[in-house]
């Protein structure tokens, strides 16, 4: 069975830090861009942070001074979020998509997620 498998998420204090990590089950990463996406109640899915298959880092402007994306094997991702916010509330997915730009519209496969609470 191919899947994406998260985990590492929970309740962090504000300004904290956390690593969330990923683990394809069945398939490895190959030509695929991968990374991950979150989604807050009530919110559009919202690109993070991916790896394209050329191994370029592409992150969302207002998130790159605190989030990190690294790749490990050919089957593990894991993102380091550092200083975490009010904003960063969400259950965070980890995915595969086709390309890295147009991210979420293009995504293959995804995992369940997990969840990111922030208290302050």
């Amino acid at each position: 069975e191919v899947q994406l498998v998260e985990s590492g998420a929970g309740l962090v204090q504000a300004g904290g830090s956390l690593t969330l990590s990923c683990v394809a089950n069945g398939f490895t990463f190959g030509d695929s861009a991968i990374g991950w996406f979150r989604q807050a109640p009530g919110k559009e899915r919202e690109a993070v942070a991916c790896i394209s298959r050329d191994n370029d880092r592409f992150y969302d402007e207002s998130l790159i001074e605190r989030f990190s994306l690294n790749k490990a094997y050919k089957n593990e991702l894991y993102l380091r979020i550092d200083s975490l916010e009010s904003a960063d509330p969400a259950v965070y997915h980890c995915a595969t998509a086709r390309v890295c730009e147009r991210f979420v519209s293009t995504l293959d496969v995804w995992g369940q997620g997990t969840l990111v609470t922030v208290s302050s």
